[in-house]
């Protein structure tokens, strides 16, 4: 089998919150929806709250600690992203976009994107539309077409009737990012070196 990697970024300040809850559904069923492809996949997840002081840290004095570049390098180097943040004054989080501000502006160029986000009322569901959306294509990431909006409701109403239509989206947006996944390579990490001159071309002052 083919293998790809997935890393899941889940903004939820709770432990456990509804963001990460909803980033692991959306995880579990595309690796379900790329092995029925042949792809095996190898997770990694980023609790973006874990490494909030290391980006205060990065954003007032530029220093990278270690665990903020291990999440940092998992973006990179990822064939996909599911990106679940939660909603604040009809918005993605503040500490989801200070994560975002903290990568490489190439760390995303045509990356398969599941975007998704939880918030206490259905009224807060278009913030995927005006604010996620728009966000990952400005990094050029390639952002799938169902986006998965998670209210109090949608974690199971009357009979199961809502639960089961959350379930419905991630299964489609799941089924979306593995068709993409599987019909392309591999990512090969980004060699720094990559542009540099060829020491052939350095000596003949091209």
């Amino acid at each position: 089998m083919d293998r790809r990697s997935l890393v899941v970024l889940s903004a939820g300040l709770g432990q456990p919150s509804s963001s990460r809850l909803l980033a692991d559904r959306l995880a579990a069923s595309a690796v379900d929806a790329l092995r029925g492809r042949d792809v095996e996949v190898d997770v990694t997840v980023v609790e973006i709250r874990d490494v909030a002081r290391d980006l205060a840290d990065h954003l007032v004095a530029n220093a990278t600690t270690p665990a903020l570049r291990s999440a940092l390098d998992a973006v990179a180097t990822a064939d996909a992203v599911v990106a679940v943040t939660p909603v604040f004054a009809a918005s993605y989080s503040g500490l989801f976009k200070t994560f975002v501000d903290a990568l490489d502006r190439d760390a995303l160029t045509e990356v398969p994107v599941v975007v998704g986000a939880t918030a206490g009322t259905q009224r807060h569901s278009l913030v995927l539309e005006h604010a996620m959306r728009p966000l990952f294509a400005h990094l050029r990431a390639l952002v799938l077409p169902t986006a998965v909006f998670a209210a109090p409701e949608d974690w199971g109403g009357e009979q199961g009737v809502s639960g089961d239509a959350l379930s419905t989206r991630v299964d489609r947006a799941a089924g979306q990012l593995a068709d993409v996944v599987a019909a392309r390579p591999a990512r090969r990490p980004r060699d720094p070196f990559d542009d540099a001159p060829s020491f052939a071309d350095l000596l003949s002052g091209r």
